[in-house]
């Protein structure tokens, strides 16, 4: 029921020269995933390098995002499921759990803001999902833009984590960010010029044959995410 159940996003991070177990794992971990109880949708990951949201890769670290039933079914996951015990071998790993805010679209056809139990309102810092299937004659104009915007967003105030993730095939991307709080994150997306024109042209021109906006509330983490948990710092 979508008034017990959280969302989590794990990023994982293998140490140097385990390349090739990372994207073994974007391959074998979906036969685990795929039979976790209490597990309602999710997507396994590869990331791009540091905060750039292009299309690059980074071979060492890959992600998930996750809707769960409740907390408890995410407890038994993190205990006993094969995928997170790996996820203790890995050079870092990070855990953050959420509660949707709002949002709009569907990914994959899931309606994922809506089907997570909605966080209590107040002030706090605020994780920003992002996700479109961008159609192959947008994939030029797409990348270019990405390329600017990526730039501009690593530089936002109030930004406290960013990385772009990717499915396969090519063109579905996405972003996970955290943010000081709503503020923050409204001001990057409805003031910093590169943003706009870019949301500007996916409406106009078309770009996405579908797309996710959503926002969540990070109510428990664990781990770190290059050397720290973001969330520590959202006060300062």
């Amino acid at each position: 029921m979508p008034g017990t159940r959280v969302a989590s996003f794990h990023l994982v991070r293998e140490r140097p020269g385990r390349a090739g177990r990372a994207l073994t794992r974007l391959a074998t971990d979906r036969r685990h995933l795929g039979h976790t109880d209490g597990l309602t949708f999710w997507r396994l990951l590869g990331t791009g390098r540091g905060r750039d949201t292009g299309a690059g890769i980074d071979p060492l670290r890959t992600a998930v995002f996750a809707v769960w039933e409740d907390d408890g079914a995410l407890d038994g996951f993190l205990a006993n499921s094969p995928v997170a015990g790996r996820w203790a071998d890995a050079e870092e790993t990070y855990t953050v759990r959420l509660r949707t805010l709002g949002g709009h679209g569907t990914w994959r056809g899931c309606d994922v803001a809506g089907e997570v139990a909605r966080a209590a309102p107040g002030p706090g810092p605020v994780a920003v999902l992002t996700r479109a299937t961008v159609r192959l004659r947008s994939w030029k104009p797409f990348i270019a833009a990405g390329h600017q915007v990526s730039a501009e967003v690593a530089r936002a105030p109030g930004l406290l984590a960013l990385v772009g993730v990717g499915e396969a095939p090519v063109g579905r991307q996405a972003t996970f960010s955290l943010w000081r709080d709503v503020a923050d994150a409204r001001a990057f997306a409805y003031s910093a010029p590169r943003h706009v024109e870019a949301v500007r042209r996916t409406r106009i021109d078309g770009w996405y044959g579908e797309q996710l906006f959503a926002r969540f509330r990070p109510y428990r983490s664990v781990g770190t995410w290059d050397g720290v948990d973001p969330l520590d710092r959202s006060s300062g």
